[in-house]
């Protein structure tokens, strides 16, 4: 009977801001949807501290995108998945790191559902691009050092367009890369030949806002050499390029290990 009537009615998706991993930046909107939802389909980054919000009668299934795991296929996989899932009735949530709208495909989740005539709504979170650098006491503005920021993808969506980095470098500030770990080396040659300097302070937070958060300072200069402080790096990770930078060990609040 439970079956026959969520078929009668017709399935929604909710497309929802999972926050940067501290289940306490999930916001109040995020957990109402999840009370409510039948299925969430999480991401890779979804921590599971926020997973553990989630009640133990929903059904919970991983669509998560690693690196060289086909991008593209992926995302049609996931489309139809929450095609099919709505389709049957459900109320559907589309779990997602950070915010759904920045670096996160939400924007063409949505297209989706919408060429398909699916219900859909977007739930904003909290986007890593602004949380990770405050938990690591980098305020991305300020009056003496920051007033304009560029955030940036650290994967150049393959061939379809490349980052201009001379319009990066002079554009802003401060440069926040998202998912850059794997290219640091190479995002900060690209910044020093668009005519950042050498010493200009730069930050890789690794896993932030949870427990294991962990920082590496160094400059542009070192982060471009082949052996340099660059080297120590790994995902997930935030990358703050900017004077701001130099004030993280002043304005540090959170305790890191080692």
């Amino acid at each position: 009977m439970a079956d026959r009537a969520r078929k009668a009615r017709k399935g929604r998706v909710s497309l929802v801001g999972a926050g940067p991993g501290d289940a306490q930046l999930v916001t109040l909107g995020a957990m109402d949807r999840l009370k409510k939802a039948d299925v969430v389909i999480y991401d890779r980054l979804v921590s599971k501290e926020v997973l553990d919000l989630i009640p133990r009668e929903v059904t919970k299934i991983y669509g998560g995108k690693g690196p060289g795991s086909g991008g593209d296929n992926e995302q049609r996989r996931l489309n139809d998945l929450m095609l099919k899932e709505a389709e049957e009735g459900k109320y559907v949530i589309r779990l997602k790191g950070g915010d759904p709208f920045l670096f996160s495909r939400g924007g063409e989740e949505a297209e989706f559902l919408r060429d398909h005539g699916v219900d859909f709504e977007v739930v904003p979170g909290v986007s890593s691009a602004l949380a990770v650098p405050a938990y690591a006491g980098i305020p991305l503005t300020h009056r003496d050092y920051s007033s304009s920021v560029t955030v940036v993808t650290g994967q150049e969506a393959g061939s379809k367009k490349k980052l201009d980095w001379s319009k990066i470098a002079g554009g802003s500030d401060v440069v926040v890369v998202l998912m850059g770990a794997s290219k640091a080396r190479e995002i900060a040659r690209r910044l020093l030949e668009a005519g950042k300097v050498a010493d200009t302070p730069v930050a890789a937070i690794m896993w932030g806002t949870t427990k294991r958060q962990r920082t590496v300072t160094t400059t542009l200069g070192e982060a471009a050499k082949a052996r340099g402080v660059s080297q120590k790096i790994d995902a997930p990770c935030v990358i703050v390029v900017g004077k701001v930078v130099s004030l993280a060990g002043k304005l540090r609040w959170m305790h890191e290990s080692p």
